[in-house]
């Protein structure tokens, strides 16, 4: 009799397996499994569904000024540009385009949007910046969609912010010709591979004037990338999660707190700037759609809106928006965040009361000598190796940060952050593995260099360009040189190069004529710098 027990708590384990196996979404943070001596709770990684974000983002619009409809003005379409039937007037609510139509629900097949003035202003550049703002971290699970009316922008890049908008990182660029714009190869989501899965790519594929009212979206592909793990149904999700876990920078490549639409020059209709309409070229959105999860650090799996504020309701003995650090009297061991590994139940890395771990000083083997210090009664651990620092050999020395896939007593539990001195400020990274970049760099590592700057040993300003160009018929090559015709030299081909037979060829003259061509580039290139 004694075997029914032992047998259907056998069964019971085994169907609570299948059951996580199913759902596999990490969506169980604790379940009661009844044991021979007594009911005792498990504990797995979970995490929240995701959720429409938009309805929960503050959204700004840039610069002041340019939402439509004070004062009203006309427009034009690309279909009918000299029927300028289209009005815009702020002050009455059936003609204005305000911010919040962006993200509105539309009524009676009526179409909502907001829309910027028009490009009035030619050959001032018609820009706008849409910053959308969770003052959370949220993970992305599905694609983001933008929807324009009245044509899609011909160039424009989306950007995301890991801390609350204080730094910009580029997500994607967008031109209807990506050499031009911004000197990098067209390239597709569905082109990337295994190792190139998380790469910042320029695309055409919805850039490029289509002629047809029904091709109004533009895409950031989170599905196509996931799919290079999971399959094109998404049916393998558990290699998506075993890719979190096993390669730094892949799960921050999902993870945000704001993005940043900035959209650089409206359709054009397939011509150029026809100069006597410019009321035909504006942007209009009508829907932003961000499909995304709360970040809880797989320590919850519900996500609320309070005050204003999504929050994680922290399980695990864990607190904060993030479920980011222990409760107090959890903080036996430093705080972990969660783990997808191993499937399907993940590690949960409970906080664990003090008294279940404080007894002697723990040091996650990173030391083998303690030291008391009366004054402020602690324990701490004694010339920490591997890297690690703190009173229990926790944390990571500066330059290097935490591989969350390791355990933290793992000897390669701190990484070093590898930035390249040449693209740096220094040699220290956030916990994400950032580093600081200098002027110019970008990328994880600072090894890159943003559109306008090039590489050689650090990134430099472009030397020659349309407004600097190459002197004396010289070519400018990749806008890092000029290459000069044989009778000349200097930076911008401004020196003709004297021949010692040639009495026509005055020195002096040579310097002062170099010296005033260089001082006119200078002066550009600083009206360049103060404009931009």
């Amino acid at each position: 009799m004694d075997l029914v027990p032992a047998v259907m708590l056998q069964l019971t384990v085994v169907f609570l397996h299948c059951l996580l196996s199913v759902m596999a979404q990490y969506d169980v943070c604790q379940y009661r499994v009844s044991r021979e001596d007594g009911v005792s709770l498990e504990f797995y990684a979970c995490q929240p569904k995701p959720m429409a974000m938009k309805e929960y983002a503050r959204v700004n619009v840039d610069p002041p000024g340019i939402t439509c409809g004070d004062p009203p003005a006309s427009f034009c379409t690309h279909e009918n540009p000299y029927l300028c039937s289209d009005e815009c007037d702020a002050s009455n609510p059936d003609l204005a385009h305000p911010i919040q139509f962006m993200f509105d629900k539309e009524q009676h097949g009526l179409t909502t949007y907001w829309q910027s003035v028009s490009w009035s202003k030619y050959p001032q550049p018609l820009t706008a910046n849409i910053t959308l703002s969770w003052n959370k971290s949220i993970e992305l699970t599905d694609d983001i969609t933008i929807t324009f009316e009245y044509g899609r922008p011909t160039v424009m890049i989306l950007e995301k912010s890991l801390d609350y908008g204080r730094t910009w990182h580029p997500y994607q660029y967008y031109a209807d010709d990506c050499l031009e714009a911004f000197e990098m190869p067209a390239r597709k989501v569905q082109d990337l591979t295994i190792s190139s899965a998380n790469r910042v790519i320029c695309t055409e594929e919805y850039s490029r004037w289509a002629g047809s009212k029904n091709q109004k979206n533009v895409h950031f592909e989170v599905r196509n990338r996931f799919a290079i793990f999971a399959g094109r149904e998404l049916r393998n999700m558990g290699n998506v999660y075993m890719k979190f876990e096993s390669t730094k920078g892949w799960k921050e490549f999902f993870t945000l707190t704001d993005l940043r639409l900035r959209l650089l020059r409206p359709a054009l209709g397939g011509t150029y700037v026809q100069r006597d309409n410019l009321n035909k070229y504006f942007y209009a959105i009508s829907n932003i759609e961000v499909t995304a999860r709360c970040k809880c650090n797989l320590h919850a799996n519900v996500c609320s809106f309070k005050d204003n504020n999504l929050q994680c309701e922290c399980q695990h003995n864990t607190t904060g928006q993030d479920c980011g650090k222990c409760k107090k009297n959890y903080r036996a061991k430093s705080w972990r965040p969660g783990s997808y590994i191993p499937l399907p139940n993940g590690s949960p890395n409970v906080c664990s009361a003090a008294g279940q771990a404080f007894g002697n000083c723990e040091c996650y083997g990173h030391s083998n000598r303690c030291s008391y210090i009366e004054f402020l009664n602690v324990m701490t651990c004694v010339s920490c190796k591997h890297n690690t620092r703190g009173q229990h050999c926790q944390h990571c020395r500066l330059g290097y940060y935490r591989n969350t896939s390791a355990e933290l007593d793992d000897e390669n539990v701190c990484i070093e952050c590898n930035c390249n001195p040449a693209g740096s400020l220094h040699d220290r990274c956030n916990e994400t593995g950032f580093c600081v970049c200098k002027e110019g760099a970008t990328g994880f590592k600072c090894d890159d260099c943003l559109p306008g700057y090039y590489w050689k040993q650090g990134c430099f300003p472009n030397v020659c360009d349309e407004m600097l160009i190459c002197q004396n018929g010289g070519t400018c090559y990749q806008n890092q040189r000029c290459i000069c015709p044989s009778g000349y030299k200097g930076i911008l081909c401004e020196q003709p190069k004297c021949e010692a037979a040639d009495e026509t060829c005055d020195t002096a003259t040579v310097y002062l004529s170099s010296f005033f061509i260089l001082l006119t580039a200078l002066i550009l290139q600083l009206v360049i710098v103060t404009d931009y």
